[in-house]
């Protein structure tokens, strides 16, 4: 969609997601399993949370296979937020917030009190262990008894490590083909978006607000199980792997 800026959207959406797509083929497929597993728990028509939204990407998949449902996308940067307000703009089932997950007042403009499903995909490994056990905690205290929380994202199992240096010795000399077939990186995503007049000064803010991409931690599957039920809920398991991602889903 090109809106009154003269941005088409549609494009810096297909892009981000090419960009992605570089760093994990399979992401499709766990966003199909994640939607599965929000159709299963909390039906056709949930109010979901799609937290650390970046562009949106949760959430327009969520209402182009659940078109009753309503989403609320919460992120800080302001680069990200542009694409998902203009993808979204004019549709009513779509709110965006802006908030700082590490704050602890983050859940104050958050338009209800509680969510049938909170989602979120690569974003959290950007937090450290501490922070994150923080947000889990808040996180059940937003989901309705009976609701789900997924976080697909990278999690690392340190007691294999033979078998991740396999893993990620061959997906890198995979990302170096596609690299020399033309794929665009994460950094080179950004030096793009910054050379767009729409996207220019938001671009400038992200990377004053944030710096350079640095990762947080990457604690196990198991951990953040663990974590998921100390912090209130019932029942936690991966429901999607790869050899190097986890999709956990968890029920209030």
């Amino acid at each position: 969609m090109t809106t009154s800026t003269g941005t088409d959207w549609a494009a810096w959406q297909e892009s981000w997601d090419r960009q992605q797509e570089w760093y994990m083929p399979d992401r499709e497929e766990r966003f199909r399993i994640m939607l599965d597993m929000v159709e299963a728990l909390v039906g056709p028509a949930p109010r979901v949370l799609d937290l650390a939204c970046g562009t949106g990407t949760v959430t327009a998949r969520l209402l182009a296979r659940l078109p009753e449902a309503t989403s609320t996308g919460v992120d800080l940067d302001p680069a990200l937020l542009a694409i998902a307000g203009g993808t979204f703009e004019g549709d009513d089932r779509v709110s965006l917030v802006t908030a700082d997950l590490k704050d602890p007042g983050w859940r104050a403009e958050l338009p209800y009190g509680t969510y049938d499903a909170v989602l979120t995909a690569t974003a959290l490994h950007w937090l450290h262990s501490e922070p994150l056990a923080a947000l889990y905690g808040q996180v059940a205290e937003l989901v309705r008894d009976g609701g789900v929380f997924m976080n697909a994202d990278h999690m690392i199992d340190d007691s294999t490590p033979r078998i991740n240096e396999a893993e990620r010795a061959l997906r890198h000399a995979r990302m170096d083909q596609a690299k020399r077939d033309g794929a665009v990186d994460w950094t080179e995503w950004w030096q793009l978006a910054a050379q767009d007049p729409v996207l220019a000064e938001p671009t400038a803010r992200r990377f004053e607000i944030y710096g350079e991409h640095a990762d947080g931690d990457m604690p196990s599957a198991a951990w953040h199980a663990r974590v998921l039920r100390e912090k209130g809920f019932g029942e936690a398991r991966p429901v999607w792997c790869s050899p190097s991602d986890t999709m956990l889903l968890a029920v209030k």
